[in-house]
């Protein structure tokens, strides 16, 4: 027997970025064409070939978690309840009076690439010069990638599904994409999802030079992130969190929520090609689109917008372009494309979480934020990149792509919520 359609709807929203706090500062800096790098301030950067980062600005953890609380969490840990406050907030959910009922239909899908590296390396200092002896009991529940969803459940008393999918840069749409076929297929009635990443540190920043990954653009960091340029020189690490409510249609409709856009479908694949390089034809990434056009019974010609991962590297952004042509073809060109990474940089596993709601919010505003930092045509990368600022136009069907190292490809369709 056919299990009944459930619709999935978005109903709140949380946002911590390197160029606003909240989804709508987040938003209106967007619109702005804001760049988030700047100078790294957490750590001395002498021997670094990178010196510069997109840090978050103008935030005091303490604003939002008691001092005892934020200090038995790694900063990624805390991100991640900060914006899960938000888009609880914002859903109009009363925690304190769920049913039974209610809490064991809500779960917690939400994720990390990396997990607690600053308590990895500050542990790590502390055995080295300490001994064991002397080593917290908070350092492995501090670490693991998956107390995210763990603390944010314990705080709100979400009894659903929890756990955490790890898939490095993919990891805020693969647990995106879980929570929402979760719902679909009637193992909870909604969720709180999405992905967090603190990884500007000098492990983080050191193992991607060691990679060869970061731009070395010291002399202007505004500028480096500039995805499709023919000067684009490796991304820029960023940090921060994006968290969505997402429900069943009758769930929400019961009670009386706000409905920002719909979740139509997903796609998942992988490269099979190598642990770093994506694969130059773009074949994954290819499958991946394919399949969420799939889930979500459209045509190609149905997109109006897609969120590239364009991450500003001089493979990625080629792979990336030719797996759009190759999908949708002709309708490549007719539909706007852009790389929200030119003003947030690259925040790893929460990277498909932020620019979730940057697509979410084309579709609510009905414009398309831009690509920033443009200056040289790359004669590789010929789509309509949305260049500088953005553009106002429909929009009722738009696509993000994420993809990781360890060739994840992931790929969700958010609509226009109709009746």
């Amino acid at each position: 027997m056919s299990r009944p359609t459930r619709r999935v709807v978005v109903t709140g929203m949380g946002a911590l970025t390197p160029i606003g706090n909240d989804p709508e500062s987040f938003w209106n800096a967007m619109m702005a064409g804001v760049s988030g790098a700047a100078p790294i301030t957490y750590f001395d950067t002498e021997a670094f070939a990178t010196k510069f980062a997109c840090e978050l600005k103008n935030f005091d953890i303490h604003d939002f978690l008691a001092r005892k609380e934020a200090r038995r969490m790694d900063p990624f840990c805390q991100y991640a309840m900060v914006v899960a406050g938000q888009a609880i907030q914002d859903a109009g959910i009363d925690t304190d009076n769920l049913s039974t009922e209610e809490q064991e239909r809500t779960g917690v899908i939400f994720g990390s690439g990396i997990g607690g590296l600053q308590a990895l390396y500050d542990s790590a200092t502390n055995l080295n010069a300490n001994g064991p002896r002397r080593m917290s009991p908070f350092f492995i529940p501090m670490m693991i990638p998956d107390i995210a969803p763990g603390q944010i459940s314990i705080k709100y008393g979400f009894r659903g599904p929890n756990y955490s999918c790890v898939s490095a840069c993919a990891t805020g749409n693969n647990n995106i994409g879980d929570a929402f076929m979760l719902i679909k297929l009637g193992h909870m009635d909604a969720a709180l999802t999405g992905g967090s990443e603190a990884s500007v540190s000098n492990l983080g920043v050191g193992g991607f030079n060691a990679l060869k990954a970061l731009s070395t653009r010291n002399d202007d960091p505004q500028s480096a992130s500039r995805p499709f340029d023919a000067t684009r020189d490796g991304f820029v690490l960023g940090e921060g969190a994006g968290a969505l409510y997402i429900e069943e249609l009758e769930h929400a409709r019961a009670r009386g929520a706000h409905i920002y856009a719909e979740i139509l479908g997903t796609g998942m694949s992988g490269d099979a090609h190598h642990i770093t390089a994506p694969d130059p034809e773009g074949l994954g990434a290819c499958n991946a689109m394919k399949a969420s056009l799939r889930d979500a019974e459209l045509s190609k010609e149905d997109v109006h917008y897609l969120n590239m991962h364009g991450t500003s590297t001089g493979l990625g952004d080629i792979a990336e372009s030719n797996a759009i042509k190759k999908v949708f073809g002709e309708h490549a060109y007719k539909m706007n494309v852009s790389s929200t990474k030119s003003m947030t940089g690259h925040l790893l596993g929460a990277a498909g979480a932020v620019e979730a709601i940057a697509t979410i919010g084309a579709i609510t505003h009905q414009i398309v934020p831009p690509t920033i930092n443009f200056e040289h045509p790359d004669p590789a990368c010929d789509l309509n990149y949305t260049f500088n600022k953005p553009v106002k136009r429909e929009v009722k069907v738009a696509m993000s792509n994420a993809f990781g190292f360890g060739g994840h490809n992931t790929s969700v369709i958010f609509g226009q919520y109709s009746e």
